[in-house]
């Protein structure tokens, strides 16, 4: 017998009524280890309705006192983080250094969060007119839901609920299948911190749950992160009913690499970049443009001998580098994507397909891979790969390098490398890309910035977390005020628009 994992709705675990469940590997060994359930529709509506109920309440609740549970919150999760993390790694993957890592991200959000009262503040203009007054308020916009991927299960539901709660609205999370267990210990944690019941649930499901939550008539905004091609269908979808929507989709981040940059430093970043978490983040570095010959061929000599040094083992191997890939089924994708590389013409240097961890080999391992000479038209580098797979794309000038992630179908991330202050300043300014690191090789913002990709990396007109986040989360009411003297006003003056002359 496997343990359930069961739903969150309305403060309690909730026992599901589909006959449906999924299975939860663990990534070491390849075993099921649990099984999850799968909502319907009606279940689904079961955790909005919670929510609808505990709204009123909760919006209504100071935001001092809302800032209060997200303060207790963020000790309780901190008090509670080896737990945390060996259980996310144990559904994940991840190294467990990995998984504190992806924790420690997601409560920097939540110290964000915990500032609500004065990111909150409206704006006030007095004598904007004749005795009158203009002033703003961001309020709450109700039953709030967030999507969140497999790969960061702690740090994107915490981008996504924390500043969602924390300005008042009540929230629904359907986190991954593959790794659920993390998001609902999370929301157990929120109603300890103090959150009333229903103000965070958390259904697990499929395609049901994602249309059902995408088409619910309380929902009224909708936040995203996966592949794009389900962002893009997500996107539709909610705006057709009428919701605010933030997807963030796939990814092809590119490290262009000048001939004046550390190379000691470059070779470091790019393999902790590229491999780390098995290269299963949207912000890895699974490209790399050296800029001229000698850069290219002295940087793939130094990657040559760096790839051996890194280990690769089970998650709570605490030397190890990464460990295992999500599933059997991503393994292979992954290793499907190695041979289409081949098939297209890259020159495969080192070959990670057949790398087996003795004592765990049926766990989801692989070795860390690196092609040279990948040209920008082969599909292999055209798509995205999410795994420990690093290209080398040989560029003759700056100008091309610029290019090639500025026509990329995606515009996540990118990073440049070098001691030239107006070539990096340049290139941050031309680059057709979303995020950008200089000599950062992966350039997540802090969390009082704002995370969000361009192109095919994002759909939706707001970004994630700081004050974008805040903005996506509530809506702006504009009010105009007037007391007037009757005695002081023409009698006709309310039959003419209020105007600043």
């Amino acid at each position: 017998m496997v343990r359930d994992i069961r739903h969150f709705i309305d403060g309690q675990a909730f026992e599901g009524a589909s006959g449906r469940f999924g299975d939860v590997f663990n990534p070491n060994t390849g075993e099921v280890q649990a099984r999850v359930q799968l909502a319907t529709t009606g279940e689904v509506d079961r955790a909005v309705q919670s929510a609808q109920v505990a709204f009123e309440g909760w919006a209504s609740t100071n935001p001092q006192r809302r800032a209060r549970v997200m303060f207790e919150f963020k000790r309780l999760v901190e008090a509670n983080m080896n737990d945390l993390a060996e259980l996310l790694s144990s559904e994940h993957g991840k190294v467990v250094a990995d998984s504190k890592g992806d924790i420690q991200r997601g409560l920097e959000v939540i110290e964000f969060a915990c500032g609500i009262p004065h990111a909150l503040k409206g704006e006030y203009t007095y004598g904007a007119g004749p005795g009158i007054d203009v002033y703003s308020m961001r309020q709450p916009l109700g039953v709030v839901a967030g999507i969140t991927p497999f790969n960061f299960p702690a740090m994107i539901p915490m981008w996504m609920f924390g500043v969602a709660i924390a300005v008042g609205n009540t929230f629904v999370l359907k986190p991954s299948e593959r790794d659920p267990s993390v998001p609902v210990r999370l929301a157990e944690l929120m109603l300890e911190a103090g959150a009333p019941n229903g103000v965070l649930n958390v259904v697990h499901g499929d395609k049901t749950a994602v249309d059902a939550l995408l088409t619910h008539p309380l929902v009224h905004a909708v936040s995203f992160v996966g592949s794009s091609d389900i962002a893009h269908y997500v996107y539709q979808t909610g705006a057709a009913h009428g919701k605010r929507v933030q997807a963030m989709g796939g990814a092809k981040n590119h490290g262009v690499v000048l001939a004046d940059a550390d190379m000691d430093q470059v070779v470091r970043d790019l393999t902790g970049a590229a491999y780390g978490s098995a290269g299963e983040r949207c912000m890895a570095l699974p490209v790399v443009v050296p800029v001229g010959k000698k850069t290219a061929d002295e940087l793939r000599e130094r990657l040559v001998a760096e790839i051996p040094n890194l280990r690769v083992g089970v998650s709570t191997d605490a030397e190890a580098h990464y460990g295992p890939v999500v599933t059997q089924n991503h393994r292979d994708k992954v290793a499907g994507w190695i041979e289409k590389g081949v098939q297209e013409g890259a020159e495969l240097v080192v070959d990670g397909r057949d790398f087996s961890l003795q004592g765990h080999e049926k766990g989801y391992f692989i070795g860390p891979s690196l092609f040279d000479h990948v040209k920008p038209t082969m599909e292999s580098y055209r798509e995205e790969i999410f795994g420990p797979v690093l290209q080398i794309v040989r560029a003759e000038s700056f100008e091309e390098a610029l290019s090639l992630p500025s026509q990329h179908q995606y515009g996540n991330g990118v990073a440049i490398f070098t001691q030239n202050g107006r070539a990096a300043r340049d290139f941050a300014a031309r680059v057709h890309v979303g995020m950008v690191g200089i000599n950062v090789p992966i350039p997540v913002p802090v969390a009082y910035h704002t995370f969000g990709g361009w192109k095919r990396s994002a759909f939706g007109d707001i970004n994630q977390h700081g004050m974008e986040g805040l903005r996506f989360w509530t809506k702006t009411k504009t009010v105009t005020a007037r007391w007037p003297d009757s005695e002081l006003e023409h009698a006709d003056s309310s039959f003419v628009i209020p105007t600043m002359r």
